[in-house]
């Protein structure tokens, strides 16, 4: 299989570049391939001829999306766009990731594909609308929607990903105080890989939901990053009202992976198994 890896940066693209076969695989970062230049786009199509393209790139900063919504819209909505219409362009598959956020959190039972989308922030209908053009392009697709996605080597912007964020303010003795109100199921980075490998290698088309198994609050990957790094530190519990972010979140948005797991294809394991591979590898 030859395939390009869009966004290959950041914490998915680096663990999809780990477990695609080396043969073939080209990886592209941000400053190398803009989603948002279509004529690149085809360019580098036309020249890497990929059997498979995964789009790892996205604009995620949730709340500075509310200040610019054209650019949330032209990285993840319109880049996809350009994407889907290059791979059609030379009969590849695009494996596009979008996110829990496409939902408004006002149910309380894990989140079937087909329930009917509601974004609460500019952040989340960008990835909707990419998910919708996508589907619409003619492309062959693949969609998998995910959530609080984590791993080493996150967002430098962000200052690393979630855990890494919490852990490094353990480490320099900051006081923690993490929203506790807000329900989802973390994600492994190189645990989602190597699902949608075997996704794509099922031959799958269509919009799936992947994560790690079991739901937990923001506090308690937190909590469960302190203590599985073995420090001391308390974690306060507050509600997201207390932060008055600029974008709203989904108050519960655990996603069911049933249509996932119909495949024959194995859950992936419980996130704290997962939170504790991670910790180890670093």
């Amino acid at each position: 299989m030859k395939a390009l890896v869009v966004g290959a940066g950041g914490q998915l693209g680096a663990a999809l570049g780990r477990v695609l076969p080396a043969g073939g695989l080209v990886m592209r970062g941000r400053s190398e391939l803009d989603v948002r230049d279509a004529a690149s786009l085809a360019r580098a199509m036309a020249d890497a001829r990929p059997d498979v393209v995964f789009n790892a790139a996205a604009y995620n900063a949730v709340d500075a999306a509310e200040g610019e919504p054209a650019t949330a819209f032209a990285v993840n909505a319109l880049g996809p766009l350009n994407l889907a219409r290059a791979c059609r362009e030379v009969g590849a598959l695009l494996v596009h990731f979008s996110t829990d956020y496409v939902f408004d959190g006002s149910d309380r039972r894990p989140i079937p594909e087909e329930r009917c989308p509601r974004p609460l922030s500019v952040y989340g209908a960008s990835k909707l609308s990419g998910e919708a053009l996508v589907a619409a392009s003619g492309a062959a697709h693949l969609i998998v929607r995910t959530s609080g996605l984590f791993a080493s080597g996150g967002s430098r912007d962000k200052g690393g990903s979630f855990v890494e964020r919490i852990l490094a303010k353990a480490r320099a003795g900051d006081t923690l105080r993490v929203v506790d109100d807000q329900v989802f199921a973390p994600t492994y980075a190189s645990d989602l890989a190597q699902a949608v490998l075997a996704l794509v290698s099922s031959g799958a088309r269509g919009l799936f939901h992947v994560t790690n198994e079991g739901p937990c609050s923001w506090r308690e990957l937190a909590v469960a990053a302190v203590e599985e790094a073995g420090l001391p530190t308390r974690v306060e519990a507050i509600p997201a009202a207390e932060l008055g972010a600029p974008a709203a979140r989904p108050r519960y948005s655990v996603l069911d992976t049933e249509r996932y797991r119909s495949l024959g294809l194995p859950p992936l394991r419980p996130w704290r198994d997962a939170l504790r591979a991670m910790l180890s590898a670093v």
